[in-house]
């Protein structure tokens, strides 16, 4: 899914000179075919020059209550919570309480081969590019990934004999690294992770009513995820859905109005300094990297790069949720869609912008 949030994008932001008036009618279009107001659904926001032009929520966030949603909705965000785990492993980095170019085995001495531990590195995890193999047996046992948090989904791994390829080498999507990352943040701060996170991240940001999953997910003031079976939506969230649980790699449950703000705290260096915050947002190049494609990940976001733009964002999928996260520096535009069944995201993203790039 990464691979189409890096493609995806490039023709389009290259070819969207065309001046014309940027209308909330333009998005009602693109919206209204995507979302049916008794379905699940999502919703957006989207904000031009520092401000927001386009909010709005769509279909119902529980098909037992029938419950509205709207723009503070509570979503499961996927894979977006990798970049507040990567914000906090930073903040130490910054801190001086750990270097990202310590290796696995100082953190976790139980691994099993401790020389693929002393050559793996923090940064290495942040950027998908450790070469650990994620042989956890999930279809196997999956009764147990149903509620297995973030040690349980990272102990196999440590149990790892060889590695895919050597650190920095490739990229390989990797959400095991994150839950390793998660615990790291708990063994310097001493601190339960996501209690460090709600504290030095949102709390500052001003993410009043984001939370992230510890175990269960919470049973109220948050909307459910859904599959539609051909004939009925069914609810696929935690108790349905395997590594539900693993919150580092993504437990971080927020509404588009709070990601809004996150992404406000992160421009304006709220939670972390400026040199720190463009380092996450560039793209980290390694001597020995062999993969067919260039590099093109940040610490922990994804970065695509044309001759005179830049996007950076992080998308999201568990269970029914569906997360895309957008921010074009150049031209001051942030684009925020949070789903609680699967939609063509790739697609939806692709119209919004064409229709707020218009307006330049």
């Amino acid at each position: 899914m990464n691979i189409i949030f890096l493609l995806g994008i490039i023709v389009l932001l290259s070819n969207c000179n065309t001046k014309s008036s940027t209308s909330s009618s333009g998005f009602d279009k693109i919206f209204d075919s995507v979302f049916k107001a008794d379905e699940p659904g999502g919703a957006v926001l989207i904000a031009k020059n520092g401000r927001v032009i386009y909010e709005k929520g769509f279909g119902i966030e529980d098909i037992s209550t029938k419950k509205a949603i709207g723009t503070k909705t509570l979503f499961n965000v996927g894979s977006i919570s990798k970049t507040f785990v990567a914000f906090g492993i930073l903040q130490l980095a910054k801190e001086n309480k750990l270097s990202l170019d310590d290796d696995l085995y100082k953190y976790f001495p139980d691994f099993q081969n401790s020389s693929l531990a002393q050559k793996i590195k923090i940064h290495h995890l942040l950027t998908h590019t450790s070469g650990l193999p994620d042989i956890r047996r999930v279809q196997e046992d999956s009764v147990f990934y149903l509620t297995a948090k973030d040690e349980e989904n990272w102990a196999p791994i440590k149990k790892a004999d060889s590695l895919e390829f050597e650190p920095g080498e490739k990229f390989n999507y990797s959400n095991p690294a994150f839950n390793a990352l998660a615990l790291i943040i708990e063994k310097v701060s001493g601190t339960k992770w996501q209690d460090y996170i709600q504290e030095k991240i949102m709390k500052p940001a001003g993410m009043k009513t984001s939370t992230i999953t510890d175990g269960p997910h919470p049973q109220s003031g948050v909307s459910h995820g859904y599959i539609f079976d051909g004939k009925n939506y069914v609810e696929n969230d935690y108790g349905e859905e395997p590594t539900f649980a693993a919150s580092g790699n993504g437990g971080v449950w927020s509404s588009v109005e709070e990601l809004w703000k996150y992404e406000q705290a992160i421009q304006n260096n709220i939670f972390l300094d400026s040199t720190w915050i463009r380092k996450s947002r560039t793209i980290q190049i390694y001597p020995n990297w062999a993969d067919s494609t260039p590099s093109f990940i940040g610490l922990s976001w994804f970065i695509t790069k044309t001759s005179t733009e830049n996007m950076i964002g992080h998308t999201g999928s568990q269970g029914g949720f569906r997360a895309d996260y957008v921010w074009l520096p150049e031209k001051r535009i942030f684009y925020v869609i949070l789903c609680n069944t699967p939609k063509r995201l790739n697609e939806i993203r692709n119209k919004v912008l064409s229709v707020a790039l218009k307006d330049q």
